[in-house]
């Protein structure tokens, strides 16, 4: 039987009782949606998936995003974050995908550099290293209600805009190619997202490069604070991997971040599906 425990009070929540080889009846898909929008991140433990069953069990929130270009899996329904080489062996530390895991490690929220950012994100653990490569969710609903009501009114009609390309290259000059960045051009997304029925959430993250009709020094100010107000220890979960977990979690509710690990002498695969806004 499908049982939802919570990990805390303010995001959250293991998932124990069905097998995602075997599907989801009706009422299970119903059950974790509820759940997905009360406590924005699920951990389904010992869920040994491979690729078609976590499309089949993704497909059940809604249309997959196809992955965008220049990532690996490319234009199909996954995509893999990993340290291994196409040979099998460890990728260099300049390698593009590597360098890509590097960007993962800044708080961020899936697509949100898209005119409709994603709704959920799922992403299965293949292969894990033995200490760190950890993944934090900070809880953009906690972080805004916690605000002064005075500050949420400021915040309520404002609009970021967020940059893919901007963002990349903060990372590495090359990490974005001509022909990435025209498909990916800066798209304004609200401050607070309000939606969900269980409150407003904060939206920001990496991707968040400016507050539309102000100067960088004032937007660049605002941004950071609030990552950092809502990043606190008390507003973030920490996900220590373990072989077969699946996390689910709401973009719109949550940002997120990878943790450093050895990438130069232990491997980690993930796979991720996302489900379109």
């Amino acid at each position: 039987m499908l049982t939802i425990e919570p990990k805390g009070p303010l995001l959250g929540a293991t998932v124990t009782g069905i097998d995602l080889r075997a599907g989801l009846t009706p009422a299970e898909a119903e059950a974790l949606r509820a759940a997905i929008a009360r406590h924005s991140v699920l951990h389904l433990p010992n869920q040994a998936v491979d690729d078609a069953a976590q499309v089949t069990f993704s497909e059940f929130f809604g249309t997959l995003e196809s992955t965008r270009a220049g990532a690996d899996g490319e234009g199909s329904k996954l995509i893999v974050l990993t340290n291994i080489g196409p040979d099998g062996t460890l990728a260099a530390p300049t390698a593009r995908q590597v360098l890509n895991n590097r960007a993962n490690q800044s708080w961020h929220h899936d697509s949100s550099f898209k005119p409709v950012p994603a709704r959920l994100s799922i992403l299965s653990a293949r292969e894990i290293p033995s200490a760190g490569g950890n993944t934090e969710f900070a809880s953009m609903r906690a972080a805004f209600a916690a605000l002064a009501p005075a500050e949420q009114a400021r915040l309520h009609p404002l609009q970021a805009l967020h940059d893919f390309t901007w963002s990349r290259r903060r990372v590495d000059p090359a990490l974005v190619t001509e022909a990435e960045a025209a498909a990916n051009p800066p798209v304004p997304q609200p401050v607070v997202r309000s939606e969900n029925p269980n409150g407003p959430a904060l939206y920001l993250g990496a991707h968040a490069r400016a507050i539309e009709g102000w100067d960088e020094a004032e937007s660049r100010a605002l941004i950071e604070r609030l990552v950092a107000f809502a990043t606190q220890p008390h507003f973030v979960y920490s996900h220590r991997w373990a072989p077969g977990d699946m996390l689910v979690w709401d973009n719109r509710a949550v940002m997120h971040r990878a943790t450093p690990f050895a990438a130069s002498g232990e491997r980690r695969r993930m796979v991720r599906t996302t489900v379109a806004g």
